[in-house]
C-alpha cells in the first residue's frame, strides 16, 4: 500500500463545482483587489471565530509582521518567542527590527511553556508570540495572564490552527491579535499563498488595514509607510468556497488522529502527541518522538510510507541567524525535538485503511528491534 503524506488535489475534485463556480464569479466581475470577495472572506471568517475583525492580507509570514508593525513595535522592544517553531515566527519579528528573545518549550505539547516565559519577563518585553504548533493552541490565558497586567501584547501564530479551542474560545480569537496563514497544506488552505490578521481590538484592526496597502486609506494619500500585501478576489473566493467544509475535515483529523493514539500507545520508545487539558486540537500534523527517528523513516519509506520533519532545524542554529551569536546547546530542548520529531500522514483525505497500515508497519519496526 502507498501512503501519502497529504494529497491536496483531492480538495479540488471534492469541491469542483463550487470552487469553478468561484473562478468564474470573480473572473466574470472584471475586479481582482479589494473586491466583495474579500469584504464577503473578511466577514465570514471573522464570524466563524468570533473576533471583530479579519483582515486578509498576502501571506502568513506579512500577517504577524503586520500585527507588530499596527501594535508599534519595533526596534529596542523584546519579543518572546518559541524556541520550536517555523522560522517565519521569527522573520516577523526580524522584520520589524525588534529583539528576539527564544524560551524552551513544555517538553510534553510542544508549545510555549507559561512558566519559562516568566522568566524572560523584562522591562523592555513588549510582545509574546505563541506557536499553536502542529494544530494545538498554546496556553494563550495563562500567557495573557502574565501579559495584561504589564501591558504586552499576545500575538497568536496561528498558522497551523484554524478551529482548534482552548476552553471556549477558538484560534485567532485568544489574544490581542492573531496572524493567519492559508498555505495550500493548512486545514484551511487556498491555492496560493495566503494569509490574514485577526482582532477584536478596532485601533489595531484599523492599523493593520491601512499598513497592508502602502500605508494608504485613501488612494494616493499615504499616511505611514506601509507595504503591499494584498490578497486577491480569486483565493478569497476560493477561501470562501472551503470555509464551510472546515469542520467537517477537521473532523476527519481527529478521528485519524484517536486510530493513531489508540493504535501506538504503548510501541517501543514512541511518544506520542499530548492534548493539554482544555485543549481541542485540530491536528494539523501528527507528530511522533523517537530517538530512532532516521531509522523508522528511512523504514517507512521503504514501505511506500511517506512522512516529513517539522523542523529539522531549529531558528537559532540556521544560517539565517548565524550572525546572533547563538550555539548549539543553547536551547537544548528545541535541539533534542529536532532531532526526534517525525510527522506521520494526516489530511481530511485520508483512508483509515491508510492509518492502520502506517500502525502496524511502525509496530513491526519496534518489534523487529530496528
Amino acid at each position: 500500500m502507498k501512503v501519502p503524506f497529504l494529497e491536496l488535489k483531492p480538495t479540488y475534485d471534492a469541491l469542483r463545482v463550487e470552487l469553478d463556480a468561484a473562478y468564474h464569479r470573480v473572473m466574470d466581475s472584471g475586479w481582482y483587489l479589494f473586491g466583495s470577495e474579500m469584504a464577503a472572506f473578511e466577514s465570514e471568517y471573522a464570524a466563524a471565530i468570533d473576533v471583530g475583525h479579519c483582515i486578509a492580507v498576502a501571506n502568513g509570514l506579512e500577517a504577524m509582521q503586520l500585527a507588530l508593525l499596527a501594535a508599534g513595535i519595533g526596534p529596542g522592544d523584546e519579543v518572546i518567542v518559541p524556541s520550536n517553531t517555523y522560522i517565519a515566527t521569527w522573520l516577523a519579528v526580524s522584520q520589524v527590527g525588534a529583539t528576539l528573545v527564544p524560551c524552551e518549550p513544555d517538553d510534553e505539547t510542544m508549545n510555549l511553556d507559561p512558566v519559562r516565559v516568566a522568566s524572560h519577563l523584562t522591562s523592555r518585553t513588549r510582545c509574546i508570540l505563541p506557536v499553536h504548533l502542529y494544530g494545538q493552541t498554546a496556553n494563550v490565558p495563562a500567557l495573557r495572564a502574565l501579559a495584561d497586567p504589564r501591558n504586552i501584547l499576545v500575538l497568536e501564530d496561528a498558522a497551523q490552527s484554524h478551529g482548534a479551542t482552548c476552553g471556549p474560545r477558538q484560534s485567532g480569537a485568544l489574544g490581542h491579535i492573531a496572524g493567519v496563514s492559508f498555505y495550500p497544506s493548512k486545514n484551511l488552505g487556498a491555492f496560493g499563498d495566503a494569509g490574514a490578521v485577526t482582532t477584536s481590538d478596532d485601533a489595531l484592526a484599523e492599523k493593520v488595514r491601512t499598513l497592508r496597502n502602502y500605508g494608504s486609506k485613501v488612494r494616493y494619500h499615504h499616511e505611514v509607510r506601509g507595504i503591499n500585501s494584498r490578497l486577491s478576489e480569486l483565493q478569497c473566493a476560493f477561501l470562501r468556497s472551503k470555509l464551510p467544509h472546515l469542520e467537517a475535515w477537521n473532523q476527519v483529523r481527529k478521528r485519524l488522529a484517536a486510530r493513531y493514539l489508540e493504535g501506538l500507545a504503548g510501541v517501543g520508545d514512541l511518544r506520542l502527541p499530548v492534548t493539554a487539558q482544555g485543549m481541542d486540537p485540530v491536528w494539523h500534523l501528527f507528530v511522533v518522538r523517537t530517538r530512532r527517528r532516521d531509522a523508522l523513516r528511512q523504514f517507512l519509506s521503504e514501505h511506500e510510507i511517506a512522512s516529513q520533519i517539522h523542523y529539522p532545524i531549529p531558528p537559532h542554529l540556521s544560517g539565517a541567524y548565524r550572525d546572533a551569536g547563538w550555539k548549539a546547546g543553547d536551547f537544548p530542548l528545541a535541539e533534542h525535538m529536532a532531532q526526534q520529531v517525525l510527522s506521520l500522514p494526516i489530511g481530511p483525505h485520508l483512508s483509515e485503511s491508510c492509518v492502520d497500515y502506517t500502525i502496524d508497519t511502525i509496530r513491526r519496526f519496534f518489534a523487529g528491534g530496528r
